[in-house]
């Protein structure tokens, strides 16, 4: 079994910041890429940052020079930082990670429960 346990949402005024942390648990035994993705009401979801194992970033136009996205592969845990926020980051975000299991070769997508951010104008 594995989990990913996303934490650190919550209401922020606009200009201020939050941190997700997001931790991935279980029979691992690999992981290329951890990222976040975020989803508005009636809006699909997207990504907002992604990191591979290797250090490579990915970033939304949107959050550019704004979040940014850290990684401790010793932990498997991913962080989210996010500065400057605006009404328009206001989504459930989600954290991401391709892993591969001890019980199965292949790397699969797997998701957080989703938390919470709303930016207050």
């Amino acid at each position: 079994q594995v989990q990913l346990v996303e934490s650190g949402g919550g209401l922020v005024q606009a200009g201020g910041s939050l941190r997700l942390s997001c931790a991935a648990s279980g029979s691992i035994s690999s992981i290329k890429t951890m990222g976040w993705y975020r989803q508005a009401p009636g809006k699909q979801r997207d990504l907002v940052a992604a990191k591979t194992s290797a250090g490579s970033t990915d970033y939304a136009e949107s959050v550019k020079g704004r979040f940014t996205i850290s990684r401790d592969n010793a932990k498997n845990t991913v962080y989210l930082q996010m500065n400057s926020l605006k009404p328009e980051d206001t989504a459930v975000y989600y954290c991401n990670a391709d892993l591969k299991t001890y019980w199965f070769s292949a790397y699969s997508d797997y998701w957080g429960q989703g938390t919470q951010v709303t930016v207050s104008s």
